[in-house]
């Protein structure tokens, strides 16, 4: 690794940290090795099971004492996705998830093992999408498929979660163990998280358009998140992410508001508003205002349901006139769904792209259904109904989860995402992964659609 330039990073850290156009080049070739190899040589293990036989096995698998790192699942697992932190693993320590003792002291070990780690690469200067491991305690940080939005996100909720890990009645003694831990590297890190939000904040750019003007993440150029393979600039997504992360900045007490907002030239308030009259002004959330499209349901995408404690206010008025006009459209739109289900596509039609995804994995981020976007989506119908006293969306939301029941019965396996024939999304390239550590996320949101847990342990 002599070739690599080393970002520095403070001898009490044990992950020692790499960048540059040559380690990039190092974890390109890692990542593309795994990804073919995992395609052409993993095993299927799809048989059909019960739904608590699979949530045993992905917790055992998941939070397994060998693994280094909260990963998703093959092919993933080779690599670090901070940003997951927010989107697919807010809810590991929900007791209710949480099968026993061993196993909430299990998910508690590799929570605050992952959430050091990305703490470390941050005091590095390394705030990227992705982490790569390249031996005992040494990682890149490379970005794909660009600047990240929602990395800061990710590492924010982690911290968030462990801190508030005995916020909730529970019978495990090591949750107050990990908020006590939490909170330490919270007063450890501060400061090079408040310069990393300031950094981020500072990296806005002014953009005007209908008459409107506001300040974006992505003008320049597209900015990755969490439907990373999306080549558009200007996406909704991506800027609210970025405003979340300085609603979890300041609440935990690591970016100053005032400070910040004096960065922004505006205040908070008047920055969402910005995001929601631009994104918003057909009255409803247009996904890009970088693409050219025939319809208001060819113009949506479902990640506007961002993630939980995100971007939305649904006891705001306005707020939810948006949201359910954008809801309703897709759930009018039947190019939206898998024929048949509830199960829900990102978007109706596959969404621009680099040329290596057109090829290897077209419908990736488009007209594929991912079991956890439908998840949040089902989520914020519940706060919606919550936020106006209504039962508008409750039963839409029951369906959802039913459906993801059942194709996780049916396929062996809580997905990653599904094809347009309701299977395991694959391609010649790629095979989508059996998402074991997004599981406990489907059972929280499960529990509160239906007012009962799922599995009783």
């Amino acid at each position: 690794m002599s070739s690599i330039s080393e970002a520095p990073s403070p001898s009490h850290i044990e992950h020692r940290f790499y960048r540059g156009v040559a380690a990039t080049c190092v974890a390109n070739c890692l990542q593309a090795a795994n990804f073919l190899s995992d395609r052409f040589l993993r095993k299927s293990h799809s048989s059909a099971s019960t739904i608590d036989e699979l949530y045993l096995h992905s917790m055992n698998s998941a939070f397994s004492a060998q693994e280094a790192f909260l990963v998703t699942g093959a092919p993933h697992a080779s690599a670090y996705y901070p940003r997951d932190f927010a989107w697919f693993y807010p809810d590991v320590l929900d007791p209710e998830t949480v099968m026993s003792s061993e196993d909430a002291v299990r998910r508690i070990r590799l929570l605050e093992k992952s959430v050091r780690l990305m703490l470390g690469a941050v005091r590095s200067g390394i705030v990227t999408t992705t982490l790569i491991p390249v031996g005992s305690g040494r990682h890149i940080g490379a970005n794909y498929f660009a600047l990240p939005s929602d990395t800061l996100l990710g590492i924010l909720a982690g911290v968030e979660q462990l801190i508030g890990a005995d916020r909730r009645p529970s019978p495990y003694a090591a949750m107050a163990d990990a908020a006590r831990v939490g909170q330490m590297m919270l007063d450890e890190y501060r400061g090079e998280l408040k310069t990393s939000v300031s950094e981020l904040a500072s990296s806005l750019e002014p953009y005007e358009a209908h008459g409107m003007t506001s300040i974006l993440c992505d003008v320049g150029a597209p900015r990755s998140a969490a439907t990373d393979t999306r080549a558009e600039r200007l996406r909704f997504v991506t800027n609210a992410s970025v405003y979340a992360t300085f609603l979890r900045s300041i609440a935990l007490g690591v970016s100053d508001q005032r400070e910040l907002e004096t960065i922004l030239g505006r205040t908070l308030q008047d920055y969402k508003q910005e995001l929601l009259a631009l994104f918003g002004r057909n009255g409803y959330i247009t996904h890009s205002l970088d693409c050219n499209v025939t319809t208001p349901a060819s113009s949506i995408a479902l990640d506007f349901v961002n993630v939980q404690r995100g971007f939305w206010d649904l006891k705001n008025q306005n707020e939810r006139a948006l949201f359910a006009a954008t809801t309703d459209l897709i759930l009018a739109e039947p190019r939206f769904r898998i024929p048949n289900t509830f199960h829900f596509f990102v978007s109706a039609e596959n969404p621009r792209k680099k040329f290596i995804h057109r090829i290897a994995t077209p419908s990736y981020q488009g007209r594929s259904a991912w079991p956890t976007f439908n998840v949040e989506f089902a989520d914020r119908m519940l706060d919606y109904d919550e936020g106006s006293g209504t039962e508008t969306y409750r039963s839409s939301a029951r369906e959802i989860l039913r459906h993801i029941h059942n194709a996780t019965e049916t396929n062996g396996g809580y997905q990653e995402l599904l094809s347009e024939d309701g299977l395991q999304y694959r391609t010649w390239a790629y095979r989508g992964a059996v998402a074991h550590s997004w599981f406990p996320r489907f059972l929280t949101v499960w529990s509160r659609a239906f007012g009962r847990p799922l599995i009783k342990w």
